[in-house]
């Protein structure tokens, strides 16, 4: 088969290798669908995210959809978790899988992802997908976990003002969440023109430049006292800055992005003087069933976001058209 391997930055290469055997507990899924997220464009532009850096060629891809070959499930179409927590340790016993300090993430580090027609997973991190559910959807899920993880985070309560700092993919989610979860106003900020238009789309009461944004009076006027949660989902520093800004006194500021640099700074006068309380989301926390369930219901439209497919063989091209953002969601289709 035909698999997609990082070699350092900008350096995808296509080789041949067998295909793997799954060892007992997991199965073998033929990869349908991957979407490239923020993330993969770290792992390609700069070979390596945050403090993990590349040691060995990776496959990378961790939103991931397939269908189960040979075993009992053979043929059923699944969504990939792609966290592997140990399971062991305090932090897995007390129910924070996803904070687990030995947790193994597809495309990350020493895991192999998605980008390969045929991968080996714990059958118990493939979640069935209805049959109302695309390939493509099951890929968009895990973003739709982070969102949900995050918007748990900022503990929004129904009638709450919401601010979204970045509106790509888990940006989107994260204005359709809000809807969902009962926010009265959502005030979405990006910098690129169509995705403003897709957040005024999928439930934004104004979609606005982070020019605009960065300026106090423009939440003065929005909504008062400004908003009572501001979700980060950018990276930079300044989108940061931004969210305290948009966050009313005694807001809560709930940062998604990772920033390039893996340095985030803020002015601590700002943050002091509203009294912001900040938390740091990571991945997702055991959001597959509540996401699957929102999906096939059509309260959250995870379709639309999905504006580009390539074949493994463009995987290159796939990483250049996602760096340029000039869609929202991209995806590659390993097994054809």
């Amino acid at each position: 088969m035909r698999v997609a391997r990082l070699h350092g930055i900008a350096d995808l290469r296509l080789l041949e290798e067998p295909v793997y055997v799954p060892a007992p507990g997991m199965d073998l899924v033929r990869v349908t669908a991957v979407g490239l997220c923020g993330s993969d464009l770290h792992w390609y532009s700069e070979a390596g995210i945050g403090d993990a850096q590349l040691t060995r060629p990776l496959v990378p891809g961790h939103e991931i959809a397939g269908i189960i070959e040979g075993g009992p499930r053979h043929g059923q179409r699944v969504a990939v978790d792609p966290a592997i927590p140990c399971g062991a340790c305090e932090t897995c016993a007390e129910g924070d899988g996803h904070l687990c300090p030995a947790v193994r993430f597809a495309g990350h580090s020493d895991l192999d992802g998605g980008l390969r027609p045929f991968m080996p997973w714990p059958s118990e991190l493939l979640h069935p997908l209805p049959a109302t559910l695309s390939d493509a959807d099951g890929a968009m899920l895990e973003p739709l976990g982070v969102a949900l993880h995050a918007l748990d985070l900022g503990r929004m309560r129904i009638g709450s003002r919401v601010a979204i700092i970045g509106c790509g993919p888990i940006g989107l989610l994260l204005v359709q969440a809000a809807r969902v979860a009962g926010a009265t106003e959502v005030i979405a900020v990006e910098p690129l023109v169509h995705r403003r238009e897709a957040a005024h789309r999928l439930g934004a009461d104004q979609a606005v430049g982070p020019g605009e944004a960065s300026q106090p009076e423009f939440w003065a006027d929005a909504c008062g006292r400004g908003v009572d949660v501001a979700f980060e989902v950018a990276g930079p520093s300044e989108a940061l800055h931004t969210a305290m800004i948009a966050a009313r006194p005694g807001g809560r500021v709930v940062g998604v992005g990772i920033p390039a640099d893996d340095r985030t700074a803020f002015p601590a006068a700002l943050a002091r003087r509203k009294g912001l309380t900040l938390a740091i989301s990571r991945r997702m926390h055991r959001a597959y069933p509540r996401a699957i369930r929102l999906a096939e219901r059509g309260m959250i439209d995870v379709s639309t976001l999905v504006t580009d497919w390539y074949p493994l063989d463009r995987a290159d091209e796939a990483f250049a058209a996602a760096t340029t953002r000039s869609g929202i969601k991209v995806i590659i289709a390993p097994a054809g």
